[in-house]
């Protein structure tokens, strides 16, 4: 008979009383749980208690990933599923992880999953955050994090796959939440990984990066399809991004710029971005003209005004 293939749960937590218990709940069916407690203030380590007894206290290191690879460490099982403490196992993902690390013939040594995001109340289907892939399930000993950025993955030795089922994850609540996390975070994280690959300090930036992110979640990735929400959550990662220039600014110690030719390039700059605009206002409302004519007058008209 075959041996029974083993699973650890790994979730690090800071102040997570609201939302631990469901996190724990759904993955339950796990032969371990361990809990990384990033030094709670409050009923965190309590609710973890519930749940294991494999609770393990560590400093709240802004680089997040430190403990969860030291959680990584303290597990037993064969495989690791990696969870926050905001995200939480459907019935469907819990059968099909099992199903997968108990299947004889699979060779992967670890899996992405599927994630749905949920933004103030809503699942984000667009706008970048869907399917969200994450890879959070691997063979023990075959995947930690690199800790050197805030947004990285865990890199796996071997082969990967792909599982159906989601993780839900509840995401932002309140816009509080949603900017304290940016603009104390994650934007200061951000603005030194992009100085540490060698960007080269440009003040036009303070224009291209916000209006750039805003191109790329509302059109491009079709956050208009998410509807206010969409178009909300494109405009706070628009923010977002001027956030990570200041951030830069700042680490060049508020560099002086006197250049007499500054208005004539914020005219250029903002001249361009209207144009982009245009652009894909045109490309995307052409997508919901069903009548033929009425694609190639569209596609002349946006031709002539470019």
């Amino acid at each position: 008979m075959r041996k029974k293939v083993l699973l650890s749960v790994v979730v690090s937590v800071f102040n997570g009383e609201d939302v631990l218990d469901d996190c724990l709940k759904s993955a339950s069916f796990a032969d371990e749980i361990i809990v990384i407690n990033n030094s709670s203030l409050d009923r965190t380590e309590k609710i973890a208690c519930k749940y294991t007894d494999k609770i393990f206290t560590r400093p709240n290191n802004s680089m997040l990933n430190i403990n969860k690879n030291f959680g990584f460490s303290k597990a037993s099982g064969d495989w690791i599923l990696s969870l926050d403490a905001d995200e939480r196992i459907t019935p469907e993902l819990q059968k099909e992880i099992l199903s997968t690390i108990n299947h004889e013939l699979s060779t992967a040594s670890g899996y992405w999953i599927p994630r749905k995001n949920i933004i103030f109340g809503k699942w984000i289907e667009h706008t970048g955050w869907y399917p969200d892939h994450q890879l959070r399930l691997f063979k023990r000993g075959k995947g930690r994090f690199p800790e050197e950025h805030v947004h990285e993955m865990v890199k796996v030795e071997g082969d990967v796959d792909y599982l159906k089922n989601n993780i839900i994850h509840n995401s932002y609540e309140s816009i509080s939440q949603f900017l304290n996390k940016l603009a104390t975070i994650y934007g200061p994280n951000e603005a030194e990984q992009l100085i540490k690959k060698g960007y080269i300090f440009d003040w036009r930036d303070a224009i291209r990066f916000p209006v750039r992110e805003f191109l790329s979640r509302f059109f491009a990735r079709e956050g208009y399809r998410d509807g206010f929400h969409g178009l909300m959550l494109s405009l706070l990662m628009a923010f977002y991004h001027f956030i990570v220039f200041a951030y830069i600014w700042e680490k060049h110690k508020f560099k002086q710029i006197n250049d007499e030719a500054m208005l004539a390039e914020t005219e250029k700059e903002i001249t361009q971005s209207s144009k982009d605009l245009f652009f894909w206002f045109s490309k995307e409302k052409a997508k919901l003209i069903r009548n033929p004519l009425k694609q190639i007058f569209h596609k002349i008209l946006r031709k002539v005004k470019s």
